[in-house]
């Protein structure tokens, strides 16, 4: 990374508008949600790997959503406890970047995961006949390695033009992790070419992404007028309902936070919107996924049995 013209060695995250009495509460609210998150997407990784029933492109698609969902919470999650714990908000340069990047993989690739998704469920209400032969293992291991280059690279790319920036006197990231957003407010040298590429990029991705997912269930719903029996449309319902649900969080709260972004600097609204994507969609995804899919439920159960019979 470019650090020639960088002056300063650190940052000093602003972290979360909280008054300070308030301070150990949240501590210990955001710990139990962490953990909750961490052992919820730990708990659905594990079942589908043990349960054969669960080794369908369904399930392989939800285990690296579920991966995707812990790693992005673990990329903020930790230094913002130590932080409130501690007192000391200050965070290297280099390690500010390498926060930065893994929050955009995890992030991106949480949007291509959700586009994959889309289409298994086109493709299973759809075109069930043909749905073997179609959503192959091979296909599907393409899909998600595919979603892993392309986050990769696109990561690696604001990365590395962030890194040629230099910043100056103000180190004060008025967030509570490095957000890309927030740096380039930071920078004292022209950030042109950075803001030219997040619209060239983030934009359509996030666009093409949200059409692709939309056009899929277009397609789901014209199918199901066309079916007259009350319990396929249940079934279909109760399929793709987990799916919407995880779909409408994450979006809503992306889209509401850099699409209509506040004119001052990190507002209340601003902090809770970033808790909610980065903190409370990873957490809730289980949950939301376990609670409405009998599959889940019957894995963990045959999974606990097999414990207590032990």
């Amino acid at each position: 990374m470019i650090m020639n013209n960088t002056v300063i060695t650190q940052f000093l995250l602003l972290g979360l508008p909280i008054p300070p009495e308030h301070q150990h509460l949240f501590y210990t609210l955001f710990l139990a949600m962490y953990l909750t998150t961490v052992l919820g997407n730990l708990i659905i990784i594990v079942l589908i790997l043990l349960d054969s029933h669960l080794h369908t492109p369904m399930y392989f698609f939800l285990s690296n959503l579920s991966f995707s969902d812990l790693c992005l919470s673990s990329v903020t999650m930790p230094k913002l406890l130590q932080n409130m714990q501690s007192q000391d908000t200050s965070i290297p340069y280099a390690g500010c970047l390498t926060q930065m990047y893994f929050f955009d993989l995890f992030a991106d690739l949480e949007v291509f995961l959700l586009v994959v998704m889309a289409y298994d469920r086109y493709v299973a209400i759809c075109l069930p006949l043909h749905y073997t032969s179609i959503m192959s293992p091979r296909l599907c291991l393409r899909l998600v390695l595919l979603s892993w280059v392309i986050t990769m690279l696109n990561s690696m790319l604001h990365t590395l033009l962030l890194a040629r920036l230099s910043f100056c006197e103000d180190n004060v990231i008025r967030h509570f992790f490095c957000d890309i957003s927030a740096l380039l407010k930071l920078a004292c040298s022209d950030i042109y070419i950075n803001e030219l590429m997040i619209f060239i990029l983030g934009v359509p991705l996030m666009a093409i992404s949200f059409l692709l997912i939309v056009v899929s269930y277009v397609h789901i719903v014209l199918s199901i007028i066309k079916v007259s029996s009350t319990q396929a449309i249940h079934k279909v319902f109760s399929t793709c309902g987990s799916h919407l649900s995880v779909v409408s969080l994450f979006y809503g709260t992306v889209i509401g936070l850099y699409f209509c972004p506040s004119p001052n600097n990190f507002t209340v609204k601003e902090a809770s919107m970033a808790m909610m994507y980065t903190v409370v969609t990873p957490m809730l995804n289980p949950f939301i996924y376990s609670l409405r899919n009998r599959d889940i439920k019957e894995a963990l159960i045959k999974v606990l049995t097999k414990k207590i019979s032990l």
